[in-house]
Order: C-alpha cells, then sequence, then structure tokens
C-alpha cells in the first residue's frame, strides 16, 4: 500500500477522503489498531452467539421478526438470506462514485470496532475498493431507516460472491466473477455479520459529501457569472462594497461579494459607467443581490457541512457494540439529521439557479439588456441567437423548483409497522445529485450569454477575469455570429464548469475565489 492510501480505523474520515477514493481511485488501508479493536469486539459477539439469551440480530430474526430465536446451526443461513432478500433494489444503476462513497463509509464504521464483524470482513470492502471493483446498487430501495438497507445489501452480495458488480474497466459481470478477477475470496457471513454490513446512512452520507464538494465549486462559479452579467448589463458594482456589506454580518454573503469584487477588478466597462454619465440608480434585484442568495447557499451549505461531520465521526450500526462492551439496541441508523440538510441544500440550490436564470434573460431581452441586440442575435428575426437558451435554462430552474419538495418530511411506514417512522434521505440524497447537476448547466447557460453579451460591447473592454473566462469558451465555444447548432455549445460550457477547466482559468488570472470551506 502506498503512503498516500487513505488510512481507515484512526478517526472520522474527512470529506477529502471520501472524494478521494469515490472519485479519483485513491487506495484504502486499514490502521492496525483498528483490527485489534474490531478482532476485540468480535470476541465479545461470538460469546453471546453461544449464550441462551437472545440477542437481536446475533440469535433472532430482524425487523419485525426480531422475536423469532434462530438455532445456532442456521445463523450463517440467517445473515446470507437477511442479505440477499434485502437485496431488493429495483430501476437505474447508481452512479459509480456514490457506489465507492457508501462503501468507503460504511468501511469505516466497520472499521471503528464497534460492529462486532470478523477482520477479514473489513478487509473485503478494502479489497473491492482497491481492486476497483463496484457492486451494481440500484436507485430505488431506501426508506433512510435501518439504513440503506436495499443500497447496502447489493455491496454485500458481491463479497459473498453473489450479486452483480463492475470492474474497474466498467465491464458487467457477476459479483463471483468480479472476485475472481482480483484474486479474491467470497466471505461466509457469521452471525451479526449481514446486520452490520446494511446497517448504516452511507449511501445518503456519502451523496451528501459529494454533493458538498461539488457545491462550493458551483457557488464560486455562480458568482462570476454574476460578475460578468454585471459587465454585461453595464450595471454598478457599488452594492458589493465591503463596507456596504459588512452592515450585514452574513458570512457567505461576506465570500460572495468579496468574489464578486475579485472578478470586476480592473474593468474598464466598470470604471467608464461611473460618474454622472451612469444611467440607472439602481440595478435589478438579480444582479444586486447576488450576495444575499449566494451567500445564502453558502452558509446552508455549512451547516450541512456540520451535519456531515458529525455523521463521518458517528458508529451507526443496530445493535452496536459499546466501548463498555454491552450489545445494545439503538436509533442511530435513523437518516433524519442528514436527511434534513439534502432536502435544504436542494431549496438552496433551486434559489440560485433561479436568480442566474433571470440574469439570462435580461440579457436576451432588449428592451432590459441596454442596447444589446435581441436574444444576442447577429440578424435578429432571421437569427433567433440565443434565445432557446433561456428556455432550457428555465424548464432546468422548473425542475428544480420540484425537486426542492423536502423528502423527509414523508414517512411510509414499513416491517409490519415494526419501522414505522422513516426518513426518507435516500430519496433526498438522489434528487440533491439531479440538483446540483441542473444548477451546474445553469450557470453554464449564463456564462454562454454573458460572455456573448461581453463580446457585443465591442470596444467596451471587460476586466482581465471575464476576458480570461472568454477566451476559454472560444477554445470549444463560437462567438457572435449566425445562428448554429448550439447544444453541443453548451454542453461544452457546462464540462468546463465540471472538469474545474473555469475555475483553474480564474486562478491562472489571479482571480482570488474563495468560499467559507476553504
Amino acid at each position: 500500500m502506498t503512503s498516500t492510501a487513505i488510512t481507515v480505523g484512526i478517526g472520522p474520515l474527512t470529506e477529502n477522503d471520501i472524494v478521494q477514493v469515490a472519485r479519483s481511485g485513491a487506495q484504502v488501508e486499514i490502521a492496525e489498531d483498528a483490527l485489534v479493536e474490531i478482532a476485540r469486539s468480535r470476541e465479545l459477539i461470538e460469546a453471546l452467539a453461544l449464550a441462551e439469551t437472545p440477542v437481536y440480530g446475533v440469535s433472532t430474526g430482524f425487523g419485525a421478526l426480531a422475536t423469532k430465536h434462530v438455532a445456532p446451526d442456521m445463523r450463517t443461513q440467517l445473515q446470507r438470506s437477511l442479505i440477499r432478500s434485502h437485496a431488493a433494489g429495483m430501476g437505474a444503476e447508481v452512479e459509480r462514485e456514490v457506489v465507492r462513497a457508501l462503501m468507503l463509509s460504511r468501511l469505516s464504521n466497520l472499521a471503528t470496532g464497534r460492529t462486532g464483524v470478523r477482520p477479514v470482513v473489513v478487509q473485503a470492502y478494502a479489497d473491492l475498493l482497491n481492486a476497483g471493483i463496484t457492486p451494481v446498487v440500484y436507485e430505488y430501495g431506501s426508506l433512510g431507516c435501518s439504513g440503506d438497507l436495499a443500497p447496502l445489501a447489493h455491496v454485500a452480495l458481491v463479497i459473498m460472491g453473489e450479486g452483480r458488480a463492475r470492474l474497474a474497466d466498467g465491464q458487467l459481470v457477476s459479483g463471483e466473477e468480479a472476485l475472481l478477477s482480483a484474486g479474491l475470496e467470497p466471505i461466509l457471513l457469521a452471525e451479526k455479520e449481514g446486520l452490520a454490513l446494511i446497517n448504516g446512512t452511507d449511501g445518503m452520507l456519502g451523496q451528501l459529501v459529494l454533493a458538498l464538494h461539488d457545491i462550493d465549486e458551483l457557488c464560486n462559479l455562480a458568482d462570476a457569472a454574476m460578475a460578468m452579467s454585471l459587465e454585461a448589463l453595464l450595471g454598478s458594482d457599488e452594492p458589493f462594497e465591503a463596507e456596504l456589506v459588512g452592515m450585514r454580518p452574513q458570512p457567505g454573503q461576506q465570500i460572495s461579494a468579496a468574489n464578486v469584487r475579485a472578478m470586476l477588478r480592473g474593468s474598464q466597462i466598470i470604471e467608464d459607467n461611473r460618474g454622472p454619465q451612469k444611467h440607472r440608480v439602481q440595478d435589478a434585484y438579480s444582479i444586486r443581490c447576488h450576495p444575499q442568495v449566494a451567500g445564502g447557499v453558502r452558509d446552508t451549505v455549512e451547516h450541512a457541512r456540520r451535519i456531515a461531520g458529525y455523521e463521518l465521526a458517528s458508529v451507526i450500526d443496530n445493535p452496536v457494540v459499546t466501548p463498555s462492551g454491552r450489545v445494545v439496541s439503538n436509533g442511530n441508523f435513523h437518516g433524519a439529521p442528514v436527511a434534513y440538510v439534502l432536502d435544504f441544500l436542494a431549496i438552496a440550490l433551486a434559489d440560485l439557479a433561479s436568480i442566474s436564470e433571470r440574469r439570462t434573460d435580461r440579457l436576451l431581452d432588449a428592451n432590459r439588456s441596454h442596447g444589446l441586440s435581441p436574444f444576442l442575435a447577429d440578424d435578429p428575426g432571421v437569427d433567433s441567437g440565443n434565445m432557446i437558451t433561456q428556455y432550457t435554462a428555465a424548464g432546468i430552474v422548473s425542475e428544480m423548483k420540484r425537486l426542492a419538495v423536502p423528502a423527509s418530511v414523508d414517512s411510509i411506514p414499513s416491517s409490519a409497522m415494526q419501522e414505522d417512522h422513516v426518513s426518507m434521505g435516500w430519496a433526498g440524497a438522489r434528487k440533491l445529485r439531479r440538483s446540483v447537476d441542473g444548477l451546474r448547466h445553469v450557470i453554464a447557460i449564463e456564462f454562454l450569454n454573458a460572455s456573448r453579451a461581453l463580446e457585443l460591447r465591442a470596444p467596451m473592454t471587460p476586466g482581465p477575469a471575464a476576458s480570461a473566462v472568454i477566451a476559454q469558451l472560444r477554445t470549444s465555444v463560437g462567438g457572435p455570429g449566425p445562428d448554429r447548432f448550439a447544444s453541443p455549445e453548451l454542453i461544452a460550457v457546462s464540462d468546463m464548469l465540471l472538469d474545474g477547466t473555469l475555475l483553474t482559468v480564474l486562478d491562472e488570472a489571479g482571480v482570488d475565489l474563495h468560499d467559507l470551506h476553504h
């Protein structure tokens, strides 16, 4: 194992750990101290398995069947049956990065030594991750309580040599073939181990952590796009002055306004629009109030990040092996804390996309764009220009508003009313991922239109930051001119947001963008 591996079991995972393993294929290793603690707690489980007193998950059935005692010679079958029956997912395959994130989160829980599994089971998860084997997990199946049961069960199937998985190259194979390809042996689960593999909030948590990483970048990109729109609309930079925004000490607002100031530094358009020739006293809310909206998103992200940090430091299992040596049933698997912030973030992102779309519409409307051609068209009437890009943005924003309806307020009882209140956190995580994707597209559309509008302002010149963005966009996207196939250009801009190209360009141009996390 290389020195750059993520070591699990010496403390909580970090957000960066999750991102590196999920997206960059970082290797993982288990701390030696953790293996010792794992073995110690396993001894306790094995002792309880021999006792006459029934212990949930060790010598009983599950859920509403918890009152049924299971004889010792049937307990291996009990764990195997649990995984098979709970692997009941349906729908589309979940993304590789999500599966890897939830596997790492579950591995971290197992490595605490508080779940009672054997070291060989913990190592099996590390081996799958390091081999690039990704169990096939389906979109539907989790209620976000008693853990993300179905998604985690599909993962557990593969270490048993069952189910289906994708190899590092994406090839779809059986669980048995996946293990053989990496020289791994199937695991025969013993008492409590099946339960420990599925009783966690790891799916919703992994998706939350990945979303937090993405939203940080998108908030900076939203600030950059807004600043370019402001220049293109001959707006004022006065509302973003430190003295003014400092009168309302919301942390996110301060950061967003500072980013706008950094983007506008050196703008000749801004300088030319100062003084008595200035033709407007105030800009529209979608420009003037951007730091208040984007800053509110940042503050929401920090709240969600705090909740994610608590969850990354948690032991989620039922029953759990306490440090004092007890095996106790509990409710820590309930996903409510994570579910709430997943919903909160979807609300915030819908609003950030909404204010971006309003600026795009303003850039395209000749009645409000202060001298720009209708829809930024080359020959209005013959050409429609970028008219339909606003339609695309509006359609995405409308969907994001629907996705902002909370999942966590819903609960459908399950398991014969034993599990009579659930979090729906997995559903919240799935819709947040779609919201993140939607926001990226909406901001890309604003960049596309702001850059074209700025070029149409020639010979007026924008600042170095906007000029650097425009130069990068022109490597894949044409400038003003007759109508052409729009979709590839929109996708090209969105891809530059996704892969970090535009943030890199701004950094290289000396634009110092910040977020609350960094």
